[in-house]
């Protein structure tokens, strides 16, 4: 199961409830146990061994910023983008040398041809839809300079487990938070669910808030079929430590596509 899953973009929010309409004062807490810099590296790595060599970086779906900090320190020129306002506004005060824009990152525009596009956390797969993943990796091939790389992970619908579940817990002035959120897949069609569960408990009371966000369902076949008009595709092990090429047994990969 992707260790990651309860950090995935929350892009699609509940209304009625201050706490669950507005998540970006808590979104950090949700992702508390990923290791940006792990993941940031890693990539930067792929960067050396398949692109240009460029600095130009823009982060999709970047939530808060805390990936778009790590490659501003490691030297890039990043920028990021996210279709949550209150998420940018957090993301603008970690990385105020950043730029950062309100967009839609299956129709978004750059002002200048980018080196490195990223899209971490499994967020390719607020796409949606089929159509609009496919509108989403023609405009990283439009936005990128020839030799940039567009990396992201994924997880293959053939071999989600709709029981499995990851879980953390966090200490918050409004409370002690828990997190829990699992992929789930009906077994046919492009639609597969992230189900979420977030638990509140305050001076021994519990609130409990629960949302099931639609996403793209594709297969590795899928999506190795989409991008190769585009792009030329290496697929990794989930693995941010060692570049290991994937096994075709894994149902979580990293995708590398460069630009020809």
């Amino acid at each position: 199961m992707m260790r990651a899953l309860i950090s995935a973009r929350i892009q699609t929010l509940m209304p009625g409830n201050a706490l669950y309409t507005d998540l970006s004062g808590y979104y950090d807490l949700m992702c508390a146990d990923i290791d940006y810099r792990a993941q940031s590296q890693c990539v930067q790595r792929l960067q050396q061994l398949f692109g240009n060599g460029g600095r130009r970086h823009l982060d999709l779906a970047c939530g808060t910023g805390p990936h778009v900090r790590h490659f501003i320190d490691a030297g890039y020129r990043s920028s990021g983008l996210d279709i949550n306002q209150p998420m940018l506004d957090r993301a603008a005060q970690r990385c105020p040398e950043a730029q950062f824009s309100q967009q839609d990152m299956c129709a978004f525009s750059v002002s200048e041809p980018l080196d490195l596009i990223t899209c971490f956390l499994y967020s390719i797969h607020y796409s949606g839809s089929i159509d609009r993943l496919k509108a989403c990796i023609a405009h990283a091939h439009g936005a990128l300079e020839r030799g940039g790389v567009f990396c992201f992970n994924a997880v293959d619908k053939r071999m989600i487990d709709n029981a499995s579940f990851v879980s953390h817990s966090a200490h918050h002035a409004d409370g002690l938070f828990g997190f829990s959120s699992g992929w789930h897949y009906s077994g046919e069609g492009e639609r597969q669910s992230l189900r979420l569960r977030i638990e509140r408990t305050v001076a021994g009371e519990t609130q409990v808030w629960n949302d099931e966000h639609p996403m793209v369902a594709v297969s590795f076949a899928e999506l190795q079929e989409l991008l190769a008009p585009y792009f030329e595709v290496h697929v990794l092990e989930h693995d941010y430590e060692k570049l290991i090429p994937w096994g075709a047994t894994s149902g979580n990969a990293l995708f590398a596509c460069v630009k020809v």
